[in-house]
């Protein structure tokens, strides 16, 4: 397991993230209850989950779905959005049904910028 990997208990649905790496833990990894969450990055239904990233004055504002904004009903939902910046920095914003499904974070620039959204019925995604 690596730094900033999702799992999820196939049990109870709880979506976790490792915040920092092990030295060869296999608690999570051979547990058959924990499933590894890989990022999807293409869209290729009509509801759109793919987060885009916009650099602006002050930090960056991240929406889900570029033209067609996600459904943020009771039933689903966007959870959570994050950033990550230069590979060391974590920004999240928990979402809640009715809410836009977008966060802006007020953030010091870097050079790389990598966005995750997770969806409660269709899972995580990353704009890349």
């Amino acid at each position: 397991m690596t730094k900033n990997e999702f799992f999820k208990c196939k049990d109870c649905d709880m979506v976790f993230e490792v915040v920092s790496e092990g030295k060869g833990c296999s608690t999570a990894a051979g547990n058959d209850k924990v499933e590894k969450l890989e990022a999807k990055t293409q869209d290729a239904s009509t509801e759109k989950h793919v987060p885009y990233v916009e650099e602006k004055e002050n930090g960056y504002l991240v929406k889900v779905g570029k033209d067609t904004k996600h459904p943020m009903l009771e039933a689903h939902y966007i959870e959570f959005i994050e950033i990550i910046v230069d590979g060391d920095k974590l920004y999240r914003k928990y979402l809640k049904p009715g809410e836009e499904p977008e966060a802006f974070f007020e953030v010091p620039k870097g050079k790389e910028v990598i966005a995750f959204e997770y969806c409660n019925i269709h899972g995580l995604w990353k704009d890349r």
